[in-house]
């Protein structure tokens, strides 16, 4: 796989697709100790007709890299990627975390964003005073135990627990260092109030029973968003390997050849 060196991290990526194809390119940015092969049902699907990029975000699955303290630097990352491979404009689809950094450049670099789906993400992170004590207790569990409790939960209720084990397994491949500083990145992050700012369309596709990032955070941030499209799917938090082909349609119905 080729990789991009950025400021002490290799960047492993994938870029996939006619470069004279239907739209714009595509770029896939996955979430928190996950890798670019939670786009694969995607790829597979849009690479036949559009130019498609993902990437292992630094210290993510075949990348190497270490914690960085903002999502504004996983957000340069993903730039300088796309600056490499000369690629303008785009339009960006993030899960989760992923989907922090979508909108960070949406934000920043608001004439290269054409389109942006948020898949389970939201623009800050709220908890009542119970969570939010809950989940401080929870950084001082052994690492394994915090890993596999967060990832256990980010599933609907009765997902196949083989695939889930392996979900565990794979995320646990992420050097601690990188887990623990990017979820303080991620409860630091904060564009709620600057959204309504954001007038590339944007979709935003989220799991019923997702607990991890609540719908309801995201609707909250969707009534900021000028002419936003919701879809909500009977999914938890990991919609893209939950419900894959229902992710996939929605991509489509939204991007379609008018990307």
């Amino acid at each position: 796989m080729p990789q991009l060196e950025v400021d002490g991290a290799a960047l492993t990526y994938d870029d996939e697709g006619p470069r004279d194809g239907d739209g714009v390119p595509l770029v896939f940015v996955h979430g928190w100790t996950a890798n670019r092969h939670r786009w694969d049902h995607q790829l597979a699907h849009f690479c036949e007709r559009r130019r498609v990029v993902r990437l292992d975000l630094r210290g993510h699955g075949e990348s190497s890299g270490a914690g960085v303290p903002s999502i504004d630097v996983l957000a340069k990352d993903v730039l300088a990627l796309l600056d490499h491979l000369k690629i303008e404009r785009f339009a960006i689809i993030g899960h989760s975390m992923g989907g922090m950094i979508a909108q960070t450049i949406a934000l920043s670099h608001p004439e290269r964003v054409e389109r942006m789906v948020l898949v389970n993400s939201i623009g800050r992170m709220t908890y009542s005073r119970g969570r939010a004590l809950l989940m401080a207790a929870s950084t001082l569990a052994p690492f394994k135990v915090f890993l596999a409790a967060n990832i256990q939960r980010a599933f609907a209720p009765g997902h196949p627990r083989e695939e889930i084990r392996e979900y565990i397994r794979a995320s646990a491949e992420t050097p601690r260092e990188v887990v623990m500083t990017l979820y303080g990145a991620m409860r630091a992050f904060d564009v709620l109030d600057r959204v309504g700012e954001i007038r590339t369309p944007t979709l935003m596709v989220h799991g019923y029973h997702d607990i991890q990032l609540p719908v309801s955070q995201m609707l909250r941030m969707a009534k900021a968003y000028p002419d936003a499209v919701i879809r909500i799917v009977d999914a938890g938090h990991e919609l893209p390997v939950e419900k894959p082909a229902e992710l996939t349609k929605a991509l489509d119905s939204f991007l379609g050849d008018r990307g």
